[in-house]
């Protein structure tokens, strides 16, 4: 059971001190290794050896309530937006009830000037005014003081606790005007019943809008979610039959139609068709697949109807595994963070003191009439100096932007590395399968003679031999439908070529040494292949019947995008560096082509690792870009590793960030991405300390010597409410975030 993931609904939670509370209660229970509070979902995530019963209890314990979410990813979050539909209506109910009572008091205030209590009639009249809005408090509030007192009797305090004292001692203040006005001087006999009304309305409504606003931020898991299809059709002896999803097997036969979504992984048994990939990999172009191929679900069937076999279902298929690593990313923390939650642990208790020296400081030397002045100055400070703006800065941007990270194939394991990835400098990179295609293709073929004869005649001969630049050679016969022929007496020399009869005809494929050893010299086809190895490619001479044929050349050939990919890369500001295990004339040809200046080949993986090691000890930050087993290392050493998606598990389970599609494109996405986090994220938390480094002092009333006005209590709310919601609006414009092209790559 250790390391078991459990993942609980929270309810109470509401600032950045609820976040360490609850975190703290779960890490003092044996068995936990790690609890992460997403505020912004209102979720719980626990690891470790721990039962659920254990895990809500040690919340319940703490103040707040949790419950064990849904074990299906898709039935939860229809459990989730039901819950917020239904939040949002009763916030807004709420809200309304509450501002249908507050703004006719403000009104009657402003229009007539009539707030006081003087006379028995207003006595009356403000009692029964009281009692209506003691019930619209309990109706509309009841939830901030049930907060407070749960809060209060484990010994915490939070929002709940500001609002519940703010208005509470509003109310209270008014109700002691109605029932002992003549205790208090005339100036003094003022009451704030539309004060308690109006800040409940207005923090109820800034929840709801908040409500409305967060749910925007997990369109991307969303969007993942409604990639799978409910059913598939499975094809048995019986025929075919619709059938739930969670009911098929590994080994089911499935067939799917244009149009249809492949409903979980597998291979391809019969037909032809292009298949969308793009909502997993961020790739426009459809990919071609026939027999043998691999299916993802999620994606998308464009024109053939296939039959493929079930390989992965359910929690295994790269689908479900997807949306499990933007989830878990989404709950992370990002280092900076850590500043909100040192400041956080401290903060309500600090403004509750601050408030009260404030109140005393009114009450004995402020002017007439103190009274008054003391509850406005102390509720203003309560109400204006909740943290629910800094429990919400860096979250709700982390959820956004790993969420668009995903949308364009860029998988993000965790916060730590969204952060980190902002900050490299350097970029490593491996060659084979990275910067090239990682597979060897016959990039020349020269002669004298008929090009598709000598091709047939090569390719022949090599179908016999078992070394990986053959398959090459014939790949590119059978790209052409060349028809291949019989070989008697074929031979493999050892470090020099192959040697057979194809059709009667010896035919000879090799490097030098085999030419010297049959007696032929290669003439002027030596400095041709010369010209080619210096290119980087494996050069080999042909000879057929004893007589020099030609040259061919075998590479692994650069990617596509790789020279505009490197370009966009340096045009981030970081420097480019190669590591592979090839040999140095040919890693010296790639780097030349893609512009890439400093290289390190021969390598060994764990000299990859060594270096990277070395320029961390520079202070360098580095990244590391690979995809085989031998970049395993490298990846985790590295501050950041990128594991490119057509690459091994073992490099994508090791590396920090997987990127879906083949292409460094994918790593300028993931750092533009990471800036652009990161900007937002520092946005979010210098609004959020601005808000309440100068909202305190104004609410203190440190201006009222230059303007002769306090904060309004009514302000002091709406100002606090709407701080929430411009946390989640800026957070809600990563949204927005797309990748500069290739194409924007200055030269």
């Amino acid at each position: 059971m250790s390391g078991q993931q459990q993942t609980f609904t929270l309810s109470g939670a509401s600032c950045a001190g609820c976040v360490r509370k609850i975190e703290s209660a779960l890490k003092a229970v044996d068995g936990v290794d790690d609890a992460r509070v997403n505020l912004a979902e209102r979720t719980l995530t626990v690891t470790g050896s721990v039962s659920s019963p254990t895990c809500i209890s040690a919340v319940e314990s703490a103040g707040y309530g949790a419950k064990r979410a849904a074990a299906d990813p898709r039935k939860q979050r229809e459990l989730q937006r039901d819950k917020d539909r239904q939040h949002f209506r009763k916030l807004m109910w709420r809200s309304g009830l509450a501002l249908a009572l507050g703004i006719p008091l403000m009104l009657w205030g402003l229009i007539t000037g009539e707030m006081s209590v003087n006379t028995s009639t207003q006595q009356l009249a403000w009692g029964c005014v009281g009692l209506i809005t003691l019930a619209v408090m309990a109706f509309c509030g009841g939830h901030f003081f049930t907060g407070a007192w749960k809060a209060f009797r484990h010994h915490n305090a939070n929002m709940d606790t500001l609002i519940a004292v703010g208005t509470g001692a509003a109310w209270l203040f008014s109700m002691a005007v109605v029932f002992f006005p003549h205790w208090l001087p005339e100036s003094a006999r003022h009451v704030y019943f539309e004060a308690s009304a109006m800040i409940i309305g207005l923090i109820n409504l800034g929840q709801a809008l908040e409500v409305r606003a967060r749910g925007r931020t997990s369109a991307a898991v969303e969007k993942l979610l409604e990639l799978q299809d409910p059913t598939a059709r499975v094809v048995s002896e019986s025929g075919e039959v619709d059938v739930p999803l969670e009911e098929v097997q590994v080994g089911d036969q499935v067939r799917v139609r244009p149009g249809e979504k492949i409903p979980v992984d597998g291979q391809v048994l019969e037909g032809r068709s292009s298949v969308d990939e793009s909502m997993l990999t961020g790739e426009p172009v459809p990919v071609k697949k026939a027999a043998g191929d691999n299916l993802s679900a999620g994606t998308l069937n464009k024109n053939g109807t296939l039959l493929f076999e079930a390989k992965k279902v359910g929690a295994e298929t790269r689908l479900a595994q997807i949306i499990e690593m933007v989830q878990n990313a989404q709950s992370s923390r990002v280092p900076i963070a850590r500043l909100a939650d040192t400041i956080s642990a401290i903060f309500v208790p600090t403004v509750m003191i601050i408030a009260i020296i404030a109140a005393l400081v009114w009450f004995n030397w402020g002017p007439d009439p103190r009274a008054a002045h003391t509850l406005v100055v102390l509720t203003s400070v309560l109400i204006i100096a909740c943290p629910c703006a800094l429990g919400l800065a860096t979250p709700m941007s982390v959820m956004v932007g790993v969420g668009k990270g995903a949308e364009h194939g860029v998988l993000v394991r965790n916060g730590k590395a969204l952060q980190q990835a902002s900050n490299l400098t350097t970029l490593v990179v491996d060659k084979t399968g990275t910067l090239t295609e990682g597979a060897p293709k016959l990039t020349d073929i020269e002669t004298d003679g008929d090009v598709d004869e000598l091709l047939t005649l090569l390719a022949s001969l090599e179908r016999h031999s078992e070394h990986p630049l053959a398959e090459a050679i014939v790949d590119a016969a059978r790209d052409k439908e060349l028809s291949l022929h019989e070989v008697e007496d074929f031979e493999a020399i050892t470090a020099h070529g192959v040697r057979g009869k194809v059709d009667g005809r010896l035919v000879l494929l090799g490097n030098r040494k085999l030419m010297s050893r049959e007696a032929i010299e290669p003439g002027d086809w030596q400095a041709r292949a010369e010209d080619l190895a210096a290119m980087g490619r494996t050069a080999m001479y042909a000879a057929v019947d004893n007589q020099m044929a030609g040259v061919i050349a075998v590479a692994d050939p650069i990617r596509k995008d790789a020279k505009d990919a490197v370009a966009r890369l340096k045009n981030l500001g970081l420097k480019i560096e190669m590591l592979t295990g090839d040999n140095q004339a040919t890693a010296d040809a790639v780097a030349k082509q893609l512009g890439i200046e400093s290289v390190h080949a021969d390598l060994q993986p764990e000299d990859k690792e060594k270096i990277i090691g070395e320029l961390q000890q520079k202070g360098i930050r580095v990244g590391m870009a690979g995809d085989g087993i031998n970049d395993a290392p490298a990846l985790a050493r590295a501050d950041v590793g990128f594991a490119i998606g057509a690459g091994t598990d073992v490099a994508i389970e090791t590396a920090d960030v997987t990127l879906m599609r083949s292409s460094l494109h994918g790593v300028a996405d993931a750092i533009e991405l990471s800036r652009a986090t990161l900007r937002n994220i520092k946005q979010n938390l210098f609004g959020a300390f601005i808000y309440n480094t100068l909202g305190i002092p104004v609410a203190a009333g440190v201006l009222y010597p230059l303007t002769g006005m306090l904060l309004s209590p009514v302000i002091a709310g709406a100002a606090m409410a709407f701080s929430s919601v411009t946390v989640v609006s800026n957070a809600n414009r990563l949204r927005l975030f797309k990748p500069s092209s290739a194409q924007e790559v200055r030269p």
